[in-house]
């Protein structure tokens, strides 16, 4: 729709600049600038080849492309039911879960090896160091975490 209300719009501007001449010159950062009224020199004159639109008929292309889009909409969800196989998406289920149970249990491994936790701090070089206290909290999050992913393995 995007595209196709693109196209109208650019058709309306060239229909436009048919009478006056369009000029490219480059801004500070190089990029190219089209317009009618050249603001620094030199600025190349750029010849625009245009028709005019009827604008009865862009409409019934508009129209006719609004059209299609539910039937685009539907065979494309229709695709997608068949291309789902639900014993393909229960291993990708497991085998999700299995990674998610050895990163989780990884991680609390390393919370109960580790003498000193922290968490980060502002600035990617500041730490905030855990008392003994939140430490038994974060390790105990870290268990209840590791006993969800890993329950039934």
């Amino acid at each position: 729709m995007h595209r196709l209300l693109l196209l109208v719009a650019s058709l309306v501007v060239l229909g436009s600049a048919q009478a006056s001449e369009v000029f490219v010159t480059k801004d500070a950062q190089g990029r190219p600038t089209y317009t009618d009224r050249p603001e620094s020199l030199p600025a190349q004159k750029v010849h625009v080849a245009s028709k005019s639109t009827d604008p009865a008929v862009v409409q019934q292309q508009y129209d006719e492309k609004m059209k299609s889009y539910p039937e685009a909409d539907k065979a494309n969800a229709d695709a997608a039911k068949k291309s789902i196989d639900p014993q393909q998406a229960k291993a990708l289920s497991a085998a999700d879960k299995a990674k998610r149970c050895e990163e989780s249990r990884t991680r609390y491994q390393n919370m109960m090896n580790a003498r000193r936790l922290y968490e980060p701090g502002s600035s990617p070089d500041e730490r905030r160091y855990l008392d003994s206290n939140e430490m038994d909290a974060a390790r105990a999050d870290a268990k209840k975490v590791m006993d969800e992913f890993c329950a039934g393995q």
